[in-house]
């Protein structure tokens, strides 16, 4: 089996989940291309898994201070091209496309009538059950267009009667003994980075691993600046206190998964971060804020919740495996066992 697999490169969350399923599909000697669209070429890192990876330009948000920038979104896209690289993408030898909403493979797909499989987060909204919010008719159509998928497997917190299941993310992943003196991960990097420098440093008494694309590995009181980094952001969440981030589903999932206390900021006028975030408040998962400041953070910190852990299982591997049958439209024996599997801890019902 030949499988073209599109990962949208906005944020890490999706490229996180396509590492896990890389490593599961080449340990079953899987024809996997990859694709990745939605981010500058250079600013990719940590490729590695993913072999000989294509690239393309694809359609993203853009983000200022926090919040979805029309303007800025609508400057960045380039329709022309986006059409160039459907229509150009060769699928003669592909025997199914894999999309993690990314729109070049799924439109691709649809229109040279290939079979076209959805993984990931995006794809379990618009379920009755589902949590949502700010998901208005605008919303409706993007999640519903941008990168369409026949069959669809949706990732999240709980199966909500749907076809969704858990997280993706590495089951071997722990936490290790604390630091001295306790540290937080801060990941916030739609926010203005100075804005965040400046709230964390108000807060003395605590110490800080702030990451983000635009930093460069710098100390600054009590916040250590990192650029991110594969190796070294897992280093340290795994011996982290706490994180602070946006409400993005990958990272909140491991901390979840290792039980980690999070404090979520949604990204402003991003549908599926703010859905995100009622689905942790329905759940009783995660500290939600709406507007990342000092006192926020403060409160959370001075009460700082205990979380049990997840314990999700090894979604990746079963997914895998779930492909490679070929029964697309079978999902619920594939449902029905990972929350089983994963001991139900966050939906007590079964899917059916």
């Amino acid at each position: 089996m030949k499988i073209l697999y599109g990962v949208q490169g906005t944020g890490n969350g999706h490229i996180s989940r396509a590492r896990m399923m890389a490593k599961h599909l080449a340990s079953r000697n899987v024809d996997v291309q990859f694709l990745f669209s939605g981010r500058a070429f250079d600013k990719y890192f940590d490729m590695d898994v993913f072999g000989d990876y294509q690239l393309r330009h694809g359609l993203s948000f853009a983000t200022k201070n926090g919040s979805i920038s029309n303007l800025h979104t609508l400057l960045q896209t380039k329709p022309m091209q986006f059409i160039k690289d459907i229509r150009s993408l060769d699928l003669d030898d592909v025997d199914v496309i894999v999309t993690d909403f990314e729109p070049v493979t799924a439109w691709a797909g649809r229109l040279k009538n290939k079979p076209v499989v959805g993984i990931g987060h995006q794809y379990a909204f618009g379920y009755p059950d589902v949590p949502q919010r700010g998901l208005d008719y605008k919303n409706r159509l993007i999640m519903r267009y941008f990168a369409p998928a026949k069959h669809r497997i949706g990732l999240h917190w709980s199966h909500f009667n749907a076809p969704i299941v858990p997280p993706i993310i590495n089951p071997e992943e722990a936490l290790l003994p604390p630091v001295q003196p306790p540290q937080f991960v801060v990941y916030l990097p739609f926010e203005d980075q100075q804005k965040v420098t400046a709230v964390l440093q108000s807060i003395p008494g605590y110490r800080f691993i702030q990451y983000s694309p635009d930093l460069i590995d710098r100390e600054l009181g009590n916040v250590s600046q990192r650029a991110t980094s594969l190796h070294g952001f897992k280093k340290d969440l795994c011996s982290a206190q706490g994180v602070i981030c946006n409400a993005g589903f990958e990272l909140i999932s491991e901390c979840l998964h290792m039980g980690m206390p999070a404090l979520a900021k949604p990204v402003t006028g991003q549908s599926e971060q703010q859905g995100n975030a009622a689905a942790l408040e329905a759940l009783g998962l995660a500290s939600v804020m709406q507007e990342f400041n000092r006192e926020s953070i403060h409160n959370w910190l001075h009460a700082l919740p205990r979380q049990h852990p997840q314990h999700y299982p090894d979604v990746a591997a079963a997914l895998s495996d779930w492909l490679l049958k070929g029964q697309w439209d079978n999902s619920q024996s594939l449902v029905e066992e990972l929350w089983h599997s994963g001991g139900e801890t966050s939906s007590q019902a079964a899917y059916g």
